[in-house]
């Protein structure tokens, strides 16, 4: 497996979330990225995981909730990958694919456009 520490991992998050197109990340509301080591056991080589309502979903009903959560998981990436230019390329993907998710999008149109 790949050595990489939680910091070096959790700046490269920072870093593909800084790639994102200011114009995306201004629409963005009441969400929060975290890094973790690990997703639970029930799916050991989950990338990253998106809780709470799309923008596209959310009505007149849609306030005073916690923020929506994006976390990325350190461990299967670095364990999927062999460089560290693949860790990167992986993380800027899983990052990328998470925020659709804020957005709407679902895998299967993240599929066709490469964010699978």
């Amino acid at each position: 497996m790949l050595e990489m520490t939680s910091e070096e991992f959790e700046e490269l998050v920072a870093e593909a979330l800084d790639r994102i197109p200011p114009e995306l990340t201004r629409l963005m509301d009441n969400v929060a990225v975290f890094v973790e080591d690990e997703p639970t056991a029930d799916d050991p080589e989950l990338l990253g995981l998106y809780e709470g309502t799309p923008l596209t979903d959310r009505g007149e009903w849609y306030a005073g909730v916690l923020p929506d959560r994006i976390t990325i998981y350190r461990g299967p990436t670095l364990r999927m990958c062999e460089s560290r230019e693949d860790v990167v390329a992986e993380t800027e993907i899983t990052v990328v694919h998470e925020i659709a998710h804020h957005f709407g999008i679902d895998d299967e149109r993240l599929h066709a456009l490469g964010y699978g």
